[in-house]
């Protein structure tokens, strides 16, 4: 029997049960869907995370105030609380040789208001390196003026959205706004950026960081960055900072550092895994269509008694027939997994121009899933296809009742 006779007789028997061949499709393509849905859902986050992340720079180091480690027990009650960042403390990390700029962070909600209109809003109180640090762009205006850390004024900058609900559409530069009990005079409008790292920076108001301490009567500092002069220097910077702080603290190491790398490592590995276990849960949908073939193919032998029979009585070898039993299901499992890749690449496209987000199945899945369900075909229809060829074809053609 040739190939191409084989598969014309193949394509002729799915023609024939059009209901069955339908199902066994649906079954795989739904199995290789859930696979490519899932495995892009997971590897769209996993994108969008780092790339959020990446914002910060390789350079960059993040200085939060408390040691925070895991000790597995139950954490202290009393007495231990961290001691504070100051400003004192990012004033002494600037000085470092390794270091290029330095941010200091205080933050807090407050409501603002101007003109007659109030809303709440995140006030993040830092200084000008900030917006270099977090590649902050100013769309009108300028941003903070270059002033000493511990040097207040009533200067700031809002975001997009929030320039909106309260100038509407009269101009905002140059205009008073309140947040608190204290008055801020408009100097720049943030770039359109929308939220980065839990931060909206379309609600953002920013001050001076001086301006921020006396707003919310607090001297402890949310966190510090620090930028180093380069790749090279990070590992002797992390050292040095530690090293300050911990002279500065009287000999305790009471802060966390962390680095870019760390956080993306971090992220990566825990955003990998959950695309290997969301895989693996679509796959069992591909385990379900095996025994949903295995039990056709099963129907198919018994119906199709007849067919072996004459096949046989005109030369078909037993490998020839289960050949042709294990096409078939082969032939629909590459249809299905086709089918289920194709829907699946169009939901997750369609869902990139909804959401902005990169949600691409990788590779391995997309492949993976289609050699999962020719395999789940060849695995679950070899039985009943090997029970085909057994049958000697004198007893295949005689009538069911007869047998």
């Amino acid at each position: 029997m040739r190939p191409a006779d084989a598969l014309c007789l193949c394509l002729d028997a799915l023609r024939g049960h059009r209901r069955r061949s339908l199902m066994l499709l649906l079954a795989i393509g739904i199995g290789v869907l859930a696979v490519t849905l899932l495995t892009g859902l997971a590897e769209g986050a996993r994108g969008f995370v780092l790339a959020e992340f990446s914002l910060l720079g390789r350079n960059t180091l993040i200085v939060l105030p408390g040691r925070k480690e895991t000790t597995g027990g139950v954490p202290p009650l009393t007495g231990l609380a961290p001691r504070d960042l100051t400003l004192q403390d990012a004033e002494a990390i600037a000085r470092l040789p390794a270091v290029r700029r330095v941010a200091p962070l205080q933050a807090g909600q407050l409501e603002v208001s101007a003109g007659g209109r109030r809303r709440e809003a995140l006030v993040l109180g830092t200084s000008r390196e900030f917006f270099a640090i977090r590649q902050l762009q100013v769309s009108q205006g300028q941003p903070l003026p270059p002033l000493p850390f511990g040097q207040a004024e009533a200067v700031c900058l809002i975001g997009a959205k929030l320039r909106r609900e309260l100038f509407a559409e009269r101009p905002a530069l140059g205009e008073w706004l309140r947040a608190g009990d204290r008055r801020f005079r408009v100097i720049g409008l943030l770039e359109e950026r929308g939220e980065s790292l839990g931060m909206d920076f379309a609600e953002l108001l920013i001050i001076p960081v001086a301006s921020a301490q006396a707003l919310f009567d607090r001297e402890g500092l949310f966190r510090v960055f620090a930028e180093v002069r380069g790749p090279l220097l990070l590992d002797s910077g992390k050292r040095q900072i530690l090293a300050l702080l911990r002279e500065r603290h009287e000999g305790e190491e009471d802060v966390t550092l962390i680095s870019q790398d760390s956080m993306l490592a971090a992220f990566d590995d825990i955003l990998g895994a959950l695309a290997m276990a969301l895989a693996g849960i679509a796959a069992i949908s591909l385990l379900v269509a095996g025994v949903l073939i295995m039990n056709v193919t099963w129907i198919a032998v018994s119906q199709r008694t007849a067919e072996i029979g004459l096949l046989k009585a005109l030369g078909a070898t037993p490998r020839q027939v289960h050949g042709l039993f294990v096409g078939e299901a082969l032939l629909l499992a590459l249809l299905g997994a086709l089918a289920g890749l194709l829907l699946g690449e169009l939901l997750l496209w369609i869902a990139r121009l909804l959401w902005e987000v990169p949600l691409r199945a990788p590779l391995w899945a997309r492949l993976g899933a289609l050699l999962l369900a020719l395999a789940t075909a060849v695995l679950f229809a070899w039985l009943p296809a090997a029970q085909a060829a057994r049958l000697p074809p004198v007893q295949a053609l005689r009538p069911p009742g007869a047998r």
